[in-house]
């Protein structure tokens, strides 16, 4: 009896092992994922809804000080002039000093100058605030947007980036209910007005999550203690890959790019429509239906609500078909239609709410997938110019949006004009997304 041969071993084949190999390297993305965006999407949150609650609180300061649709909207803008003039200096000085110090300083001194807004008793004083404010947090965005090109490649920072600027829309959905609540509850409390507990309660948490930031966030792969070493290397060699691959490397040669020239003209359209919505939503809302600061704050959270879904969905759409160009020129020509539509029931309410929500969510989808191109085309300190600089330009319609449509509505008693204006600009962007050279926004 002849005895038993066992088998040889049969080696997994080339494809199986390339399968597992990308299976691990995805949960160590995910694990990357799970410790840094919720992190930093809370930060934005909180920033975004100390940046637009003037809004909601213009519905009583404006009549308890006195203020006119004109001056609440140069006030809402002024704050991006800072803005503007800061943020590159900012995104440098970040790219030099590490993430960790820098946003913990954003974060603390925003706060700060967020809770200074109860003492608004002017316009002067509301103008310099709001400058102030500007100068206090102008670095937020650009440097997170920075911060996540230390981490992820190209390839997976398309839908990171959409999961991270979810914080505009989710700024709105919680922000507007608890703002509305917050001056309804509080009015009169120790001799204050319910917009002035709005500014101060809702400074707190910047402050906050400073403290946090100082003690969660690592300036980079090497200083993550919860990753192991070859994990780092994992990490690191992939950003190291796609840097090797970038052709500009220098802060000059950002503002040398006409890419980042259009990019920046195209950021600028499409933050007016975003710019627009956000910081009048509460008016045209209570104009449509003369409800009270709750009611208004519950049914301004309706459009954002829906806009974080679509801002999802249109990335994950993109990311699916490879494609950006016609993902950005069709919500934006819908979302300048309806804007253009809403001002035909601007005194109904129902038709204002739904018209406006279906304009939010394309206005708010688009801006994911733009930001995901300048990460992928720059490294090192051209990124850190270039990504601000880009910010720098499109949160110019932080200026020129809200103070235009104050200025409309002033002049012609109604929101139409100002409507019309976000959809212009809206169409514009569209228009760019289209003729733009393909590389610049298809990947």
């Amino acid at each position: 009896m002849k005895p038993a041969v066992s088998a040889a071993p049969v080696p997994p084949d080339s494809d199986t092992l390339h399968v597992d190999a990308h299976g691990a390297e995805s949960k160590l993305y995910a694990r990357v994922t799970s410790k840094l965006v919720p992190l930093l999407l809370t930060a934005f949150c909180i920033a975004y809804l100390d940046r637009i609650n003037v809004g909601l609180a213009k519905l009583q300061m404006a009549d308890d000080l006195g203020f006119s649709d004109a001056v609440y909207g140069f006030g809402a803008g002024i704050f991006y002039v800072a803005y503007a003039i800061f943020e590159i200096p900012s995104n440098l000085i970040m790219h030099r000093v590490g993430a960790r110090r820098w946003i913990t300083r954003i974060a603390i001194s925003w706060g700060l100058v967020s809770m200074c807004m109860l003492f608004v008793s002017t316009p002067f004083s509301f103008y310099a605030l709001r400058l102030l404010l500007g100068i206090a947090e102008c670095g937020l965005f650009p440097g997170i947007i920075l911060y996540l090109t230390y981490w992820y490649p190209a390839e997976r920072r398309a839908r990171i980036i959409a999961i991270f600027m979810a914080a505009l829309p989710l700024s709105g959905l919680v922000g507007g209910p608890l703002s509305g609540w917050i001056m309804q509850r509080f009015v009169g409390v120790a001799g204050l007005h319910g917009w002035q507990w709005l500014f101060m309660l809702e400074a707190l948490p910047a402050i906050v999550i400073g403290f946090v930031i100082w003690r969660l966030l690592p300036d980079g792969i090497a200083d993550a203690n919860w990753l192991s070493a070859t994990e780092k290397k994992v990490l690191s060699a992939n950003i190291q890959a796609e840097d090797g691959s970038k052709p500009t490397h220098s802060a000059r040669a950002a503002f040398k790019s006409p890419r980042i020239w259009v990019m920046s003209l195209m950021m600028f359209c499409f933050a007016t429509g975003n710019m627009g919505i956000s910081f009048w939503l509460p008016t045209i809302v209570q104009r449509a239906g003369h409800g009270n600061t709750l009611s208004v704050g519950w049914l301004t959270a309706i459009p954002y609500a829906f806009s974080a879904v679509a801002m999802f969905a249109l990335s994950w759409s993109s990311d699916k078909h490879l494609e950006r160009r016609w993902h950005l020129a069709i919500p934006a020509f819908i979302g300048a239609a309806l804007l253009v539509a809403s001002t035909w029931w601007d005194h109904a309410l129902t038709p204002t709410i739904i018209v406006m929500t279906c304009a939010s969510m394309c206005v708010f989808a688009v801006a994911p997938l733009l930001w995901a191109q300048p990460t992928a085309l720059l490294s090192g300190s051209a990124a850190a110019a270039g990504i601000a600089l880009i910010s720098s330009l499109g949160n110019l319609a932080g200026v020129f949006a809200p103070s235009l449509f104050g200025f409309l509505t002033t002049r012609t008693h109604s929101t139409s004009a100002g409507m019309v204006l976000l959809a212009s600009a809206m169409v514009l962007g569209g228009l760019l997304a289209l003729t733009a050279p393909a590389r610049l926004v298809n990947k």
